[in-house]
């Protein structure tokens, strides 16, 4: 974040309404944090709970699969890295962002100095830290990533988007690792490609709003070499054979992580270990949208009939991933 003082010395007086306008949006942030925790610090659980069922379902389905003393945690932190995600579309402004991301370094701060701000996703991290070792560098890299989001609307290259999964649904898994007190070098390998694969499948699926907003999810390395008009795209909503190789190019990448991650379990018979498999179901809907999509008529991004044909399939599907301990 630039400092004021370094604003003051680019634009002379004109930082000091700035400073005041992102000092006032810190305020009113934590006014409404105020509001939303007395609602829900009495059951922080209950409030996580509903939080992930409501906006992440797929994620509260993997919860029925943790521990019954760790699905409190789960909940938890799968709630804050919903918080996090929602910010820039949730904002009008990039300082308000970046108020609410002031608020939650802090929490994370507090929180593992053992002064919980009275938030009930802040006060359900609390108990987790209490129950797992959970590393707050984990936590300031997600907060850091989505920070750097709110100044990008696209990425350029494979290599910057990559990047930015690593930093966040790869840092969730090694959160949900540690939760578990799981400490391998394999699931750790496997989790980073695992949290490409599914930082790709969830933004391709998410096509349709995406291009609303005026985002290409397709980095610009991609849809250059395949002459994707971006502007037709994202003013008319229209797809194109170029736009439809560049989808297929691009979840053939998170394929490709997807098959990594499972060649980690090879001399297992690629069977994922037992006690790890409510940490590594959670990419599994990854599994579903890439493997079945084969044909060129499934990449037809504004058809999404990846989406709806599998859809029905995702619940059996983690189910029979428990089941044969597979990713």
């Amino acid at each position: 974040m630039i400092s004021f003082r370094k604003c003051r010395g680019l634009v002379g007086r004109s930082a000091r309404p700035w400073q005041q306008y992102h000092t006032t949006a810190v305020r009113d942030f934590s006014a409404s944090a105020k509001a939303c925790s007395e609602a829900g610090t009495s059951n922080p659980t209950e409030y996580c709970r509903n939080l992930v069922r409501k906006h992440d379902y797929e994620g509260y389905l993997t919860a029925q699969f943790y521990p019954r003393r760790y699905q409190s945690a789960f909940y938890a932190l799968r709630a804050f890295y919903i918080e996090l995600s929602m910010i820039k579309e949730a904002v009008s402004q990039t300082t308000l962002g970046q108020a609410r991301l002031v608020f939650w370094r802090d929490a994370v701060k507090d929180i593992f100095a053992n002064k919980p701000p009275r938030h009930p996703i802040a006060l359900g991290l609390y108990e987790a830290t209490q129950r797992s070792h959970l590393a707050p560098y984990h936590f300031q890299r997600i907060i850091d990533a989505r920070e750097q989001e709110l100044h990008a609307q696209s990425y350029l290259t494979v290599e910057s988007m990559t990047s930015h999964a690593e930093s966040t649904a790869s840092t969730f898994l090694y959160l949900l690792l540690s939760l578990l007190k799981l400490p391998s070098e394999t699931l750790s390998h496997a989790a980073s490609h695992l949290g490409v694969a599914q930082s790709i499948t969830t933004v391709l699926r998410a096509f349709p709003f995406h291009a609303s907003k005026g985002v290409m999810v397709v980095p610009a390395e991609i849809t250059a070499k395949h002459g994707v008009n971006q502007q037709e795209v994202l003013t008319k909503g229209r797809s194109s054979k170029a736009l439809e190789e560049a989808v297929f190019e691009f979840a053939t990448i998170a394929n490709d992580n997807l098959l990594t991650a499972r060649s980690m379990f090879r001399e297992t018979g690629g069977k994922v270990p037992t006690e790890a498999m409510p940490g590594v179901c959670w990419c599994n809907p990854c599994g579903v949208y890439t493997a079945s999509s084969t044909k060129w008529e499934d990449f037809i991004p504004f058809s999404m009939k990846m989406l709806r044909s599998n859809a029905w399939r995702l619940g059996a599907s983690f189910f029979i991933s428990i089941f044969r301990q597979l990713v």
